[in-house]
């Protein structure tokens, strides 16, 4: 199983950028604005379309507001995992800034390379999204 793991600096409290990335409705449209097309919910899952066409069916396995983590896994849409199991964890870094963690496991081995590149480039659109500073 391939895992993958990012972590970026955010300009801005971890409430604030929680707000956002705890939202599981409608966070992936409001944390990367152009990069994600269009969020909804559909049949108990998010529905996540991307700029590259990239639609996403994700089941939410849980909310933990104390510990500003949010897990889900991608269950079905143009990309059909074996298995996956991401997190995004925001961590505070003082008043006005937070450690964004997003992390995956992964199988087949094969989906590891492109969905580390398309975290990559989400979590450049996410930081200019939430940067305050």
């Amino acid at each position: 199983m391939a895992s993958i793991s990012n972590e970026i600096m955010v300009e801005s409290s971890a409430a604030a950028v929680w707000e956002v990335i705890g939202d599981f409705t409608t966070g992936p449209s409001r944390m990367a604005p152009g990069f994600v097309e269009d969020t909804r919910i559909e049949d108990g899952c998010r529905v996540v379309t991307f700029a590259d066409g990239t639609v996403v069916q994700e089941r939410c396995v849980s909310v933990d507001h104390d510990k500003r983590r949010i897990v889900y896994s991608v269950v079905g849409g143009t990309v059909r995992p074996d298995h996956d199991n991401a997190s995004m964890q925001v961590l505070a870094d003082g008043e006005r800034r937070c450690r964004l963690v997003w992390a995956r496991d992964v199988l087949p081995d094969a989906l590891a390379a492109p969905m580390a590149e398309a975290m990559s480039q989400g979590l450049k659109v996410i930081k200019r999204t939430l940067d305050r500073g």
